[in-house]
């Protein structure tokens, strides 16, 4: 008890008692340290002021990704638990976290909407959910989107965001990278368009797969692309790495990735491809999604 709380008329303490507020009222741009109010955050597309691209998940991603209405299919079933794996927890237990967390049943989720005015289905990889790793029913989940595409003579964008194959289902993971690479087969034999946008992180075994296999990569500005991170590169190597290494620009420059492109700027981007890919002219072409101003711009989606 302090001497202010000493003096303080009985029940003059309730009247100015202290507020709850929500833990992310206010959240920190790992670029810059500043602190950028949620609601600004959002308003701008999760793009922090100084220019960093927030993770988000399947929720924020097919919101600004489509013309308006968009439809969320049913992801496949899987086996929960095929190996009985457990480290310190069960994965069972993982899972259901995971789960609660994000509202979502696996790493993957699917629409089908209107991009410019044509029909595309889209998949999105969601890194909230243990880290977007590929695992048996993120594989089912390609599967499926790339056929939904085929039967619908529609497009496939696909955004990707993992760490890798998903450790728990052990060989069961390792085998989606075979199966998701003949699924963007399939797509090429009906001769559909499949572009991948590349965010922050796409890593592991995703890279090594799907995410490199699109006939367009377009990229998040700072996102990190690469098999293996950059610390396990350089302590392999025992070699200080160039600056900006595995970023989004490093590979632009490399021709790894054909396009660099701001968030705001993706929905038109992706319209003018597919239109060109899918020899469809007189686009309405949709104007880039205009944020607020620099003063008053948006934070991260956290993994909704």
């Amino acid at each position: 008890m302090n001497w202010l709380t000493k003096i303080t008329p009985p029940g003059m303490s309730k009247i100015f008692s202290k507020r709850d507020t929500p833990d992310n009222l206010w959240i920190k741009c790992p670029k810059t340290g500043e602190m950028v109010f949620h609601k600004d955050l959002e308003a701008g597309l999760f793009v922090t002021p100084g220019g960093h691209h927030m993770r988000i998940g399947p929720s924020w991603r097919f919101q600004f990704t489509f013309d308006g209405e968009f439809k969320e299919l049913d992801t496949p079933e899987v086996p929960r638990d095929p190996l009985k794996f457990k480290d310190d927890k069960p994965y069972t237990s993982r899972i259901q976290a995971a789960r609660k967390k994000t509202g979502r049943d696996d790493a993957m989720a699917i629409a089908v909407g209107q991009i410019d005015g044509l029909e595309s289905v889209v998949l999105v990889q969601n890194f909230a959910f243990m880290g977007g790793s590929l695992g048996m029913a993120a594989g089912e989940s390609f599967i499926k989107a790339a056929e939904e595409a085929v039967k619908r003579k529609a497009p496939l964008v696909v955004y990707t965001a993992a760490g890798g194959a998903r450790m728990q289902e052990g060989a069961l993971s390792l085998m989606q990278m075979p199966r998701t690479t003949i699924a963007v087969e399939m797509l090429r034999e009906a001769g559909l368009p499949y572009i991948v946008v590349l965010t922050d992180p796409t890593t592991g075994g995703v890279t090594a797969s799907y995410a490199m296999l699109g006939d367009v990569h377009i990229a998040e500005p700072g996102a990190l692309v690469g098999f293996a991170g950059p610390r396990v590169i350089e302590q392999t190597i025992r070699e200080k790495l160039p600056e900006g290494f595995q970023r989004s620009e490093y590979l632009l420059e490399k021709g790894m990735v054909d396009k660099v492109v701001h968030r705001r700027d993706i929905p038109a981007t992706l319209g003018r491809l597919l239109r060109v890919m899918m020899k469809r002219p007189g686009s309405s072409v949709r104007a880039s999604l205009t944020p607020p101003p620099a003063d008053h711009v948006v934070a991260d989606g956290g993994g909704h």
